[in-house]
């Protein structure tokens, strides 16, 4: 029974807490879905304003959005954002900048199944590489770029990506391996922009590797697509090759060229490509248009490090920024937690105390109400078996001598004194018998009389042929022994003098009493025929008392062998 209820407030308690870890998952999971959205509408906003080219509000925009996305449970928002950061930071000159950011977005890669945002850092990457003119490392971001399993066009444009690094190198003929294949294919025909920049590389490099007829027509040919597109990059990147394929051809016509490309770029605000055609126009000009456009290059040259290193101090201050006001938040955001999580800690202590403290009072009940009933049972059971004991000696004991009393006094002359002194003789002996019976069920006085109640059992048992000797038996302290083992003593010497008168023919018997400082011990000793301790029947008679010394944890030691007497020692605690 006690098991089972223990079982249930198992159950119970691992219940709650499982209640309350769900709780707590369920907080947790509603925290991130809410982290999520947030990240998602800080992310829409700063790609409009990239689109609208709002490069310094849509940093700030991505900027908040990292520090509120997880890297890993949000791979691709992550990476993503970082790619378009480094982008912004790119397109202001920030090189280094740019490659710090791709570098912390690089590790969180093999989060994202879709390999499409890797190809984009390893993109972004490469073009940092060639406008700092580390061609070796351009080429081997573009290179890894291409094993990824990305759709084909993608594959296509890293493999144009390596050919005009390589342009940049000076290595025309290896450049023309990688762009003439890519010239047949559909996905680059399909797409004008990337058509044209393929033509117009082709064309480039044969004009460099002398071949000018095919580097002219290429180079055409890319021109009127481009002018059908519209494009001012496109456009300014073709009128700078042909400015550079007339240079030394036909000076008038290569000027009216990088006139054009100087136009175009200054329509998209491209200062590098800006510079460039300067440099070009400067080296082919004199007099004052030489002294107008050399003043046009310092101001602009200027200009543009002044607003490239504003736009890198900007980028700086709002992650400075944005860093600051993440941690200012985190502490509050901590301080709150804390306490948050001390008020649900004490809630849950409180309801698990209180839980606790109903379970064992209902533990408590069910203890009493089992060992009362035990207590019950046993007490019916030891009366039952008191009763049964007492009706057993009466009828094996005095039964019998009471017939054969009846059935003497029926048969005999009783006026004749021999007679007369038989019958007294056998009623005196029933009446010892029923005494003795009486004696052994009697109330067991426990108090300040103990002592005197013992002498008293033990002397019961003196008669003209047996002497029992008693030592030490006023040097116990028995005030300090609880009533339990004086009643176990007192039945168990009993017993034993029982026995002793029934079976041993003892004339000797010493009962000797000591006292340690945590130990009383008890030594029986009689002179009789002894037992033999290996009969079954004999041990059967002894059983009650050892029980009744190993109940109060005491220890029992019986000595005996048939013909020289009997023993017994008996320890216990204090």
């Amino acid at each position: 029974m006690i098991p089972k209820k223990a079982n249930i407030l198992s159950s119970v308690i691992i219940t709650l807490l499982m209640l309350l870890s769900c709780q707590k998952q369920t907080s947790i999971n509603k925290k991130d879905i809410y982290n999520k959205l947030k990240v998602e509408k800080l992310i829409t906003i700063a790609d409009s304003l990239f689109e609208s080219n709002k490069f310094d509000s849509a940093f700030y925009y991505y900027n908040e959005a990292i520090f509120n996305c997880s890297p890993v449970k949000d791979a691709e928002s992550y990476i993503s954002t970082l790619n378009r950061m480094a982008i912004i930071q790119q397109t202001h000159g920030d090189y280094a900048g740019s490659e710090a950011t791709i570098t912390k977005a690089l590790p969180y890669a093999k989060y994202v199944k879709n390999q499409l945002h890797t190809w984009n850092l390893y993109v972004t990457l490469s073009v940092n590489y060639l406008d700092t003119y580390d061609y070796k490392n351009a080429i081997l971001y573009n290179e890894k770029a291409l094993q990824l399993n990305t759709k084909n066009w993608r594959k296509l444009a890293a493999k144009n990506n390596i050919g005009v690094v390589l342009i940049q190198e000076k290595k025309y003929y290896e450049a023309l391996t990688i762009f003439l294949p890519l010239e047949t294919k559909e996905e680059i025909i399909k797409d004008k922009e990337i058509h044209a920049s393929l033509l117009d590389n082709i064309g480039f490099c044969y004009f460099k590797i002398d071949d000018y007829k095919k580097g002219l027509d290429y180079m055409n040919r890319a021109l009127e697509i481009r002018q059908s597109v519209n494009n001012p990059f496109g456009l300014a990147k073709s009128y700078m090759h042909l400015a550079q394929f007339y240079e030394k051809r036909d000076l008038s016509l290569s000027k009216k060229y990088i006139l054009l490309s100087y136009t175009e770029y200054s329509k998209i605000k491209h200062v590098d490509g800006r510079l460039s055609a300067l440099k070009m126009i400067i080296k082919n000009s004199s007099n004052q248009e030489l002294k107008d456009y050399s003043n046009i290059y310092v101001t602009l040259s200027d200009s543009i490090e002044e607003v490239r290193q504003k736009a890198k101090n900007q980028f700086a201050k709002i992650r400075y920024d944005s860093k600051r006001e993440k941690e200012e938040n985190l502490k509050l955001k901590n301080h709150k937690a804390e306490n948050e999580l001390k008020l649900e800690i004490q809630k849950n202590r409180n309801i698990i105390s209180y839980i606790i403290i109903v379970l064992s009072l209902c533990l408590i009940l069910i203890l009493y109400y089992y060992l009362t009933s035990k207590a019950n049972r046993e007490k019916i059971e030891a009366a039952y078996n008191s009763e049964t004991r007492i009706s057993k000696k009466l009828h094996d004991e005095l039964a019998n001598d009471i017939y054969h009393t009846i059935a003497f006094a029926e048969n005999k002359n009783l006026s004749l004194l021999e007679n007369k002194e038989q019958l007294l003789n056998n009623l005196d002996t029933i009446y010892s018998r029923t005494r003795d019976i009486s004696r052994e069920n009697c109330t067991i006085c426990t108090d300040g009389n103990y002592v005197l109640s013992l002498k008293e059992m033990i002397s019961g048992f003196n008669t003209p042929n047996i002497n029992i000797l008693i030592n030490g038996l006023d040097t116990i302290s028995w005030d300090e022994i609880g009533k339990a083992k004086k009643t176990a003593i007192y039945r168990s010497l009993q017993e034993l003098l029982v026995n002793m008168k029934k079976h041993s023919e003892a004339s000797l018997v010493a009962i000797i009493f000591k006292e340690t400082n945590k130990d009383i011990t008890i030594s029986y000793t009689d002179n009789g025929k002894g037992i033999d301790t290996t009969k079954m029947v004999l041990k059967n008679g002894l059983h009650n008392i050892e029980n009744r010394i190993l109940a109060i944890k005491g220890k029992i030691n019986i000595e005996s062998d048939f013909g020289k007497g009997f023993k017994v020692y008996i320890k216990f605690p204090l």
